[in-house]
């Protein structure tokens, strides 16, 4: 049974999620405070965070910004509607994933499910010992890790697939419907920007080559390519 932790300050909220999950087969922890949450986050063996961002006395960026120092746990954070810049920022500083409120709790045991199902397929792909090694980058399935030029690469599990699927068909265009799909298990939307904000954040941690050039570029309305020099 897979142990989900919720950090929310709406104990109403909490609960009814909470029932709702239970029923669904998930083991359901909640803190209503975030420095109750990010202490619950690296001191609990929980398999994902669901996480607000108003919260008190530790808001939810602040949360997840400390807990990415020491954890990789993935985090689905929780939005208000239509501010697109709570999206942007979480995803910036190590979301897996984000839902706005209000939301459908189906629509979040689905997400639950398809980010453990990444870490259930990447297990299974560790056991393979699955390793890359392409242009001066290596990543190895076995211990999630990436290093590039030497130097390790802190990657969410989102920016580790990402990363290996494009790595997979380095100098080939990979299409943004595939990536979605691949990598965060749905189809994509025309207003879902959370694809191309896990490619921004993996352009930016990879950086640039020694000539200026990028190694990951956007083919426009199509996908992105890892550019081989």
């Amino acid at each position: 049974m897979s142990k989900i932790l919720i950090i929310d300050d709406d104990e109403e909220l909490c609960e009814l999620v909470s029932e709702y999950l239970s029923v669904e087969g998930f083991d359901i922890s909640c803190v209503n405070d975030g420095e109750a949450g990010l202490a619950a986050a690296l001191e609990g063996d929980f398999d994902m965070a669901i996480l607000d961002v108003m919260l008190p006395k530790m808001n939810g960026f602040d949360v997840l910004r400390n807990l990415r120092r020491e954890s990789r746990l993935p985090v689905i954070m929780l939005t208000a509607r239509g501010d697109d810049m709570e999206r942007i920022i979480g995803l910036e500083i190590g979301a897996d994933d984000y839902l706005p409120k209000p939301f459908n709790p189906r629509e979040l045991a689905a997400r639950l499910r398809a980010i453990l199902r990444r870490a259930d397929t990447a297990n299974a792909e560790s056991a393979d010992t699955e390793k890359l090694d392409v242009d001066g980058i290596q990543i190895s399935a076995a211990s999630r890790t990436a290093v590039r030029d030497g130097e390790d690469v802190n990657l969410t599990s989102v920016e580790f697939e990402l990363l290996s699927e494009l790595l997979r068909e380095a100098g080939k265009i990979v299409r943004k419907d595939d990536l979605s799909e691949k990598v965060l298990e749905r189809k994509l939307s025309p207003f879902d920007r959370s694809l191309d904000m896990h490619v921004s954040n993996l352009r930016k941690k990879l950086g640039q080559r020694s000539d200026g050039g990028d190694r990951i570029k956007t083919v426009r309305s199509v996908g992105y390519i890892y550019t081989l020099v």
